[in-house]
């Protein structure tokens, strides 16, 4: 039989095809079932031949027309025809082979219509009494489906991509045939997704319509042809399904491709490699749908599903291996991320094979229980690969440390802190299986110093908060670290919030502008201004956090109480809760100490114990209250400590119940239901002693803490998050970063945190700075730290490593004044005197604006001392050296305006 073709070639509607149901079942039959995802390339041949078209004539058929040759015409949808060479002894179904090696359709698909009525495949052409130059018209199997629509775009697609294989390169047709693959993918998903009404199955049932009818086997053989103009459309089609497009990808909606995108996967693996780029993109792609939660997979089982994902992890891990085992240990960003997503797509698939959340017992991993399955198994064996990696990565990163020293390791610093990153994807893996987080918990303690090291140097990264749960592992400027990390970070391009506030109506004021607005307003940097007052900057806005935090924890305010034997430390006030506008201020002092600690600010005020561990979510305990309330704690141990059978006379008279004193009326209140009837005897004396603490410390003062966490949380990049960031920290913990050391400022941790600008550490005007600082006392010392950074104790903030971007910044500005007019000189010289004078004594500036203190952001010190500069005189007596001071943490200086003595 001979095939010739007659006219113009095919178009895109030439092929229109169709699957059914019937079709899918003879391919599982032959070994090409679905769920293998197994769908054959299949090889075209081009034309031969010109296509013709001629009218059709029919004659019964005779028996002398068996010996005969036939010539006849196929022809195809869109008007073209093929010529037909055959013997009448040929059966349809042959003839309907040649047409599939023709124009590539799959002869499944095909049916030849003849005077109205459809060949039989096994007749043959003179059974069917097809006579010479009749005409056939070729049509494609419909039968009945609820997704006709899906169906035809499909059908086109596949069409287009069969006549950009087949036609010849340069041709004009095929020009025009550029873009059709492209709008054909979106016309798919848009009439797939958009008009679906949200509905998951009728979604899943037309997204399976394109794996059924063979277009992602087909999208990838365009991409394998050596056509480049063929293999960049075919790379465009399938991006298409890598990203969401509001229209006809919306993001919501994303995760159903998850099925289309993991076939994708499977065909480019097995005809590209793994090292593809577009492989590589659609393994991310995959990866980070199956993250967001439970696919939506109708025709594949939790199982097979993850088999496939054990494959994928397998790879990564592999990758993984070989970069961590490399001079560098440096790591791709893509194999991090995703290997961490796969992890959580095997969370989500072991609780639907388990229908709890939780961890896979042994019976599933260990090959001695009669549960395990292959592919828990493997991933359990992957587990404990990637753990000794980066154990053994750590290890040789400190070998290197110890033997160059950390001041030479900066730049190799940068490329271990990955293995942090790493790390983050063993607790991942960690948290699969029963038992893994022990061995990951002895890793982090063996490991304890290299990781602190980098821990304290990671740039902001969500993924890192993980760490704060192994306090035994980290130290105090890790979890500080950490914690900063939740909390948003001020950047120099945001809107700033602006503030002008009258001293005078300080706590007021700043309730407007912070407990008032939304609090995103505030996540940006503050801008902070005094009414009649020209200092602004930094060195303002640290006065305004500290002058206010007193003025909310003031003892004259309801709000807060301070414990008796430290003044500093604060608790809430049962007595506050009377008053609505209370409550309201609970939230605003919630919002401004996470404010506080955004910007870095002490304050100069702690929490007490029973504050702090309630924000934590923790229980209060007796030995919890000793410093809050010692009279109450020493009366409580008593009645512990007491003698059984006095305690049982009932001779303290003590029931369950509590005298409370409110706004001049005093009242009782019950401990338990029926308390004023329960007599405290020495079998019930604990539970007493504990109703009591949990009334008075807990039940009294709930709603204050929960407002006050609520204002807290406002400021955190997850709400939930609000017991976690105080569950990281210990008490000491949260005492130094909101209100410092407690201990003496040494000369010499304040050089070691001293950056010069312009100067040495020798030059002789820094060292005449020193040592005016050492004359100081302790108290001087304190001021002059004040006035410049609003801190008068120890920092915390202070760094461990010269590397720390917390530095403080001295710049030290030097002036020789050049002044003929002797007296004039005179008179200037004993205004800067008086006002380094004021300053260093605490008094502040006597010009300017007359306040002094850190608000005025710089002062100016008078150094005696004689100076020559190049040609000038030496200048004695009346000539002096001015030095201006200027320390700032962070961005900018201590602030602008203020004192101006020193400059005329």
């Amino acid at each position: 039989m001979e095939v010739e073709s007659s006219g113009s070639s095919p178009t895109a509607a030439a092929f229109p095809r169709f699957l059914s149901s019937q079709h899918h079942h003879e391919r599982k039959n032959d070994g090409h079932a679905d769920q293998d995802h197994s769908f054959p390339l299949l090889k075209m041949v081009k034309p031969s031949a010109p296509l013709s078209f001629s009218p059709l004539s029919f004659s019964p058929a005779t028996a002398d027309d068996a010996d005969e040759d036939l010539q006849f015409f196929v022809r195809l949808l869109a008007g073209e025809s093929l010529v037909i060479h055959a013997r009448p002894t040929d059966t349809v179904d042959s003839v309907i082979e040649r047409i599939e090696k023709v124009t590539g359709i799959p002869g499944c698909q095909q049916r030849l219509i003849y005077r109205g009525r459809q060949l039989q495949g096994d007749s043959t052409l003179l059974d069917s009494a097809v006579k010479k130059d009749t005409t056939l018209q070729l049509t494609c199997r419909l039968r009945s489906t609820d997704q006709p629509t899906c169906w035809r775009v499909v059908s086109d697609l596949i069409s287009s991509i069969c006549f950009l294989i087949t036609a010849a390169p340069g041709s004009r047709a095929r020009v025009r045939q550029w873009n059709t693959v492209d709008l054909l993918v979106k016309r798919f998903l848009a009439n797939t997704l958009l008009d679906s009404d949200a509905d998951k199955k009728k979604i899943s049932a037309r997204l399976h319509v394109f794996i059924l009818a063979g277009a992602p086997s087909e999208l990838v053989k365009l991409y394998l042809s050596p056509v480049v103009e063929n293999s960049m459309i075919a790379a465009g089609a399938i991006r298409i399904f890598l990203t969401s497009d509001p229209d006809f990808l919306p993001a919501h909606m994303h995760l159903h491709c998850a099925s289309i995108v993991l076939t994708f996967c499977k065909m480019l693996v097995a005809s590209v490699g793994r090292k593809d780029r577009l492989y590589i993109g659609c393994r991310s792609t995959l990866a980070r749908l199956l993250k967001l939660g439970p696919p939506y997979f109708v025709h594949w089982t939790s199982v097979h599903l993850l088999t496939d994902l054990q494959v994928f992890i397998a790879e990564l891990v592999g990758l993984a291996d070989v970069a961590l085992s490399s001079h560098t240990m440096y790591i791709s960003y893509v194999v991090i991320t995703d290997l961490s997503n796969f992890l959580f797509a095997v969370h989500h698939v072991t609780q639907d094979l388990k229908g709890t959340d939780g961890f896979l017992s042994k019976n599933y991993f260990d090959p001695g229980y009669p549960m395990y399955e292959n592919s828990i198994g493997a991933l359990h064996e992957l587990f404990l690969k990637l753990l000794n990696k980066v154990g053994q990565c750590l290890k040789r990163a400190e070998d290197i440390m110890d033997l160059k020293g950390l001041a030479r390791c900066e730049v190799q610093l940068i490329t271990w802190s990955q293995l942090l990153e790493v790390l983050a994807v063993v607790k991942v893996f960690s948290d699969l299986f029963e038992g893994a987080g022990q061995l990951l918990h002895s890793l982090l303690l063996k490991q304890r110093r290299m990781l602190n090291v980098l821990l304290r140097r990671a740039k902001r990264d969500h993924k890192l908060c993980w760490f704060l749960k192994y306090k035994d592992v980290t130290d105090f400027a890790v979890r500080r670290n950490l914690v900063l990390m939740m909390l948003p970070e001020a950047k120099e391009e945001d809107e700033l919030h602006e503030m002008l506030i009258d001293r005078s109506q300080l706590l007021p004021e700043s309730f407007e502008y912070i407990g008032q607005v939304d609090a995103t307003e505030l996540h940006g940097g503050l801008f902070m201004e005094f009414k009649d007052e020209e200092a602004t900057g930094p060195g303002v806005l640290r006065e305004w956090f500290c002058l206010l935090c007193q003025a909310i924890f003031n003892p004259d305010n309801p709000l807060f109480l301070p414990c008796p034997h430290d003044h500093r430390r604060f608790f809430p006030n049962p007595a506050s809760a009377v008053d609505p506008l209370h409550l309201e201020y609970f939230n605003f002092a919630g919002r401004v100490i996470a404010l506080a600690l955004m910007h870095k600010v002490q304050v100069g005020v702690v929490f007490d114990r029973v504050f702090f561990l309630q924000l934590a979510g923790r229980s209060i305990t007796l030995e919890d209250v000793c410093d809050a309330d010692p009279f109450l704690y020493r009366g409580c141990k008593q009645i512990l400590e007491m003698d059984e059978a006095f305690l049982d006379s009932d001779a303290l008279g003590l029931t369950f119940t509590r005298d409370i004193e409110m706004l001049g009326s005093k009242t009782t209140v019950e401990l338990c239901p029926g308390g004023k009837n329960i007599i405290v005897d020495s079998r019930n004396r604990e539970e007493y002693v504990n109703l009591l603490i949990k009334h008075c410390f807990v039940t009294s003062i709930s709603e204050q803490i929960a407002r006050f966490a609520k204002g807290f949380s406002d400021f955190l990049s997850n709400s939930k998050d609000q017991q976690f960031f105080f569950n990281s920290l210990d008490l000491e913990d949260f005492d130094r970063m909101l209100g410092g050391r407690n201990n003496v400022i040494t000369v010499k941790e304040w050089k070691e945190h001293t950056e010069y600008d312009g100067y040495k550490s020798r030059d002789r005007q820094i060292c005449w700075f020193w040592k005016i600082v050492e004359g100081m006392s302790e108290e001087q010392r304190r001021v002059l730290l004040f006035f410049w950074t609003s801190i008068s104790r120890g920092h915390s903030h202070w760094p461990d490593g010269s590397s720390d971007p917390l530095r403080h910044l001295v710049e030290l500005l030097l002036e020789v004044v050049r002044r003929h007019d002797g007296g004039r000189r005179q008179r200037r010289r004993r205004r800067v005197e008086d006002d380094a004078r004021a300053v260093l004594v605490g008094e502040g500036s006597r010009s300017g604006d007359g306040r002094g203190g850190n608000g005025l952001g710089r002062t100016d010190l008078l150094l005696e001392g004689e100076v020559v500069e190049k040609d000038e005189r030496v200048m004695r007596g009346g000539g002096m050296l001015l030095m201006e001071g200027r320390l700032r943490m962070g961005r900018g200086g201590g602030g602008t305006g203020g004192a101006r003595s020193g400059r005329e």
